[in-house]
């Protein structure tokens, strides 16, 4: 995303940094797909970070052709004091998702193998309540693992459906939620990855990203962001690697969130950088910290081929 493009985001105090950062559709998912390509060379999950390369584009596809929708229901649109605007959950979805979730299958059936194929065309007779309680599976955080090969194809199409949302509605009508800074100011979901940015006006400034609609938004750094302490904060990274990517271990709670530089690789993605970086997630994970934050694309139980 460009500096100019963060410029046109609304600041709340010209005084303070721009706080949140409504996603661009035109490059977001686009730049993605590039750099799931590019994690993708020489790497033990080669073949599994192309299969994602292919479902991001896929994404960006759909994102640019997404019908225009109505963002909530209209008295949700409007903030109310503490809630995000459009929540994950507690409105009824627009229908208009399924259509991306199918193309999303069809492109998902071409890349796998024939038993991957075959937990996926269950899906192409699926019933709007088949694919709704999917859905809620996922936005709950209560993903039935026996769902575990077809959830990321349907996170990846409520990605696109959020991300065409938060889009519209702009960083103009998403002032932080400051009595909950670790969620999402759009749409209420966990945080994936955070990412110190270069870009501009935001040089130097943590965001946390959001799992579900790619908006951003800002958080001091060294604060863990799943119970708000700057005490025992730790930075966890695998030594013989040069990852752009560590693990901020809070000893308060003991949950860890991965956090990216940019100024270590200019093309540093949220969603694609951490799952290229799963190693590091078992040694976090080996070490007693729980993960405060989701990737949808990797559903529990959704085991990528090969170790990394």
């Amino acid at each position: 995303m460009s500096a100019q493009t963060f410029a046109e985001n609304i600041v709340f105090n010209t005084s303070e940094p721009i706080r949140v950062i409504a996603p661009d559709p035109t490059q977001i998912f686009l730049r993605r797909a590039q750099r799931f390509e590019k994690l993708a060379v020489n790497h033990p999950l080669g073949d599994w970070l192309l299969f994602l390369a292919k479902l991001t584009h896929a994404q960006h596809e759909a994102l640019q052709k997404f019908p225009q929708v109505m963002l909530a229901e209209p008295s949700s649109v409007k903030q109310r004091q503490g809630m995000p605007p459009l929540a994950a959950t507690g409105w009824s979805r627009n229908a208009a998702w399924h259509g991306t979730a199918l193309n999303l299958i069809n492109v998902a059936e071409k890349s796998l193998p024939d038993a991957g194929r075959q937990q996926l065309r269950s899906l192409h007779e699926a019933s709007p309540e088949r694919l709704e309680a999917l859905a809620d599976q996922l936005l709950r955080g209560k993903p039935d693992a026996k769902q575990a090969a077809v959830l990321p194809i349907i996170a990846a199409a409520l990605q696109v459906y959020w991300t065409h949302m938060a889009a519209a509605l702009g960083s103009k009508c998403l002032p932080p939620l400051h009595d909950t800074p670790g969620i999402c100011p759009c749409c209420g979901s966990l945080p994936v990855v955070s990412i110190v940015r270069t870009d501009g006006p935001v040089t130097g400034l943590r965001y946390l990203h959001c799992s579900l609609c790619n908006t951003e938004w800002n958080l001091v750094r060294v604060k863990c962001a799943a119970c708000d302490s700057t005490a025992g904060i730790a930075y966890q990274r695998i030594e013989e690697r040069n990852d752009p990517i560590s693990a901020e271990t809070c000893d308060s709670c003991h949950s860890y969130l991965k956090i990216a530089y940019a100024a270590q690789d200019a093309d540093v993605d949220p969603v694609a950088d951490d799952l290229a970086t799963l190693s590091l997630d078992f040694l976090v994970d080996e070490a007693g910290y729980q993960r405060c934050g989701p990737n949808l694309l990797l559903v529990p139980g959704n085991v990528a081929p090969g170790n990394n």
